[in-house]
């Protein structure tokens, strides 16, 4: 069963890989967004990103969470 476990999860690992080199880069900013960044000084494009980062932080704690409570009770 372990076997399995690490044939499944090396597969995953390998598609993924592969998923992240050969995507292409984007632009993940919207039109307004951009031009308002595109004549501003380096601060405030750093402080631009950061903000981002931050408003990233809640969505991806409640994924986490669910799938946690998922993962835990699928045991039972």
């Amino acid at each position: 069963m372990k076997f399995v476990n690490w044939r499944v999860l090396t597969l995953i690992v390998l598609v993924a890989g592969i998923i992240l080199f050969l995507t292409v880069p984007a632009d993940a900013q919207c039109v307004m967004c951009r031009a308002s960044l595109a004549g501003g000084n380096g601060k405030f494009i750093r402080n631009f990103n950061i903000g981002v980062l931050v408003l990233l932080v809640p969505p991806v704690s409640i994924f986490c969470s669910i799938f946690i409570i998922l993962r835990r009770h699928r045991g039972e």
